[in-house]
């Protein structure tokens, strides 16, 4: 019996196994993207500037849904979203559908909960947006 393993036949977590997966050829590595796959209403959060966004995670922090529907009115304004082949209006709408469902359920947290998490949502898009023009203006 052969106390060795030979090189081929190592499980997962054998001393030695890195934890990646076998690749094919010499040197070559996967390339994997990962891009999170939002829900229509998520995908509607308008990309403002930072202190918009700032005044309405904090509008969202003590009224929930009140920072929601102001973020929609910039929608109205020329504000870029993740659903670019959705009309304004109906994407304004949306905006209004969440900081409805945002103030409804507010009775019970889970609303103001979510407004807490959309104004985070907001703040980080407009950090991300500052970031895309700052890396523009570089290059």
């Amino acid at each position: 019996m052969e106390s060795a393993a030979k090189e081929g036949e190592r499980g997962p977590g054998a001393p030695g196994d890195s934890g990646r997966a076998p690749t094919s050829g010499s040197g070559g590595g996967v390339v994997v993207q990962v891009r999170e796959k939002k829900g229509p209403l998520r995908a509607a959060i308008p990309y403002m500037p930072f202190p918009v966004a700032v005044i309405c995670l904090f509008l969202n922090t003590f009224v929930p849904g009140l920072g929601t529907f102001v973020s929609a009115f910039t929608v109205l304004c020329g504000a870029r979203t993740d659903l670019p082949d959705r009309h304004v209006c109906c994407v304004f709408w949306l905006n209004i559908a969440a900081a409805l469902i945002q103030i409804l359920t507010a009775i019970v947290m889970v609303g103001w909960i979510m407004s807490i998490f959309w104004g985070m949502d907001m703040v980080i898009l407009a950090t991300e947006r500052r970031c895309r023009a700052a890396e523009n203006d570089l290059h």
